[in-house]
Parts: C-alpha cells; sequence; structure tokens
C-alpha cells in the first residue's frame, strides 16, 4: 500500500488555489460586489433596486426611482468607499446608477 501523506491544509488555502487553478477569481469579486451593495444600501435602497453589474471596473446600478438615483448620485466617491471596504479590494473605480 502507498504510504499516506499527512500535510494538512485550511480549507481556505485550498479554496483560494481552487479558485486560482480554475480562473474564478473574476466571477467571485462580481458576486460580492453584488452582495456588497445589497448589504450596504440596506432594504429601503434594494427594494428600487432592479439589477447590480460589474463590468470591469464600473459598478453599474439599475434603480426604479429617479428620486433615489439623484440622491444616491451626490455620495457615489462614499458609496464606492464602502463598496471596495466591504468587497475587500479596489475593485469598483466607477459608479453607475440608471
Amino acid at each position: 500500500m502507498a504510504k499516506r501523506q499527512n500535510d494538512s491544509f485550511s480549507i481556505k488555502d485550498l479554496m483560494d488555489a481552487f479558485i486560482q487553478e480554475n480562473n474564478l477569481k473574476r466571477g467571485f469579486v462580481k458576486i460580492n460586489a453584488q452582495e456588497a451593495w445589497v448589504k450596504i444600501m440596506g432594504n429601503g435602497v434594494n427594494s428600487y433596486t432592479e439589477n447590480v453589474e460589474l463590468k470591469g471596473k464600473t459598478m453599474i446600478v439599475k434603480l426604479s426611482s429617479s428620486v433615489l438615483r439623484e440622491e444616491l448620485s451626490h455620495g457615489k466617491p462614499k458609496i464606492i468607499e464602502m463598496l471596495n471596504r466591504e468587497i475587500g479590494v479596489n475593485t469598483v473605480e466607477q459608479l453607475i446608477l440608471r
């Protein structure tokens, strides 16, 4: 019988290796960006959010309320900062509200 190696790896290390080997990092960043929007903005804004999409370093958010769109446009730099902090990497450089 073959001798078993007793190397122990953490789940996080194994997942990171799997993500890197299969080139999945960009997909996970997109999902994390969408989840960050939901978490940061809360139920009030999310009830008017129709779609959140990350294209490159630009987050595009489609809102059903023009009034809310105008209000949020005044705080874009702060929203971008909060999103990047929540995601953990500087992914979002531009925010487009539609």
